[in-house]
């Protein structure tokens, strides 16, 4: 296994157990925990900037207004997929969270049609069809509107779609969207402690270890996923991206016995046709692309 795999590979398996995490602080409100995670994040980001002696993108960023606008939006959709995820794993939803990453690939090829003007192949059409249909299923026929996994596909396709239009790196571009959001998280905390309601101060030791991990684990899959990206194929990035949601749904159904009654398993079935469709309509495109390449360097 090559490195950029295993670095790819460690980083969704850490992103699938995260719902343990969770879990472990799930006595602690959400948007508490939510503003702890930008708080620790951006010390362990700013360690990692200053060991690496990478500042320069600063003054660049800071020039740049549009920039600037596209990463304080980015800030805000990774904050609703934040708080959504601790909020749904803490409220026992964690099945239904899986079920937002399953679907986040469809929703970010749909998102790039809307914004980008980005053509869709007809099995690209066909998968979305099958996966309108499983929320559709799931939402008439299992009696529950799947908002939890929306709310996250599409606050991280949305997040996705602005890094993409950005121009700094993976590091450097989250530090910019926690150093946003960590004056009014800060600001929050503070408060809360003041008020004797807050969990880091006043809860006990365990929890505030807890919370300051929450910046490495935050950071770390973060770094490991830069790492990989740039080494292994996009066909082994895409098809990678679903170990995180198979552990998260295994961890909801077997660990912590969330219920998995047989018309959820439609619905998820429905989703997963959606996915194995887009996964290898993906492949044979990039495979034809390659090849084609080929063809042309020989010439």
């Amino acid at each position: 296994m090559s490195r950029g795999v295993a670095a790819t590979v460690g980083c969704y398996i850490l992103w699938g157990l995260l719902p343990i995490f969770w879990k472990m602080i799930q006595d602690i409100p959400a948007f508490e925990v939510l503003c702890h995670r930008m708080v620790w994040s951006i010390v362990v980001l700013l360690i990692l900037l200053t060991w690496r002696a990478q500042w320069r993108w600063i003054a660049d960023i800071g020039n740049n207004p549009r920039g600037l606008i596209l990463y304080l939006l980015a800030a805000l959709f990774i904050a609703v997929n934040w708080y959504t995820y601790i909020w749904a794993v803490a409220a026992g939803f964690i099945v239904e969270t899986s079920l937002g990453y399953f679907i986040n690939p469809l929703i970010t090829v749909l998102l790039g049609m809307i914004f980008l003007q980005e053509r869709l192949r007809l099995w690209q059409w066909v998968a979305l069809g099958v996966a309108a249909c499983g929320c559709l299923h799931l939402t008439f026929n299992y009696g529950s509107f799947p908002w939890i996994a929306l709310v996250l596909a599409f606050s991280f396709g949305f997040y996705g779609l602005l890094k993409k239009m950005g121009t700094l790196a993976s590091l450097e571009g989250l530090s910019v969207e926690t150093a946003i959001l960590l004056i009014p998280a800060l600001i929050y905390l503070t408060t809360l402690e003041l008020q004797g309601g807050g969990s880091f101060v006043n809860g006990p030791a365990t929890d505030r270890l807890l919370l300051a991990t929450t910046g490495i684990i935050t950071a770390v899959p973060m770094l490991l996923f830069a790492y990989g990206a740039r080494r292994v194929s996009m066909v082994t990035l895409g098809l990678l991206q679903y170990i995180a949601p198979s552990i998260q749904l295994c961890i909801g159904v077997f660990i912590y016995r969330e219920p998995f009654p047989i018309d959820r398993m439609i619905g998820f079935v429905l989703i997963w046709t959606a996915v194995s469709i887009f996964a290898v309509d993906s492949m044979i495109r990039l495979r034809n692309v390659s090849m084609q390449a080929q063809r042309i360097q020989r010439q």
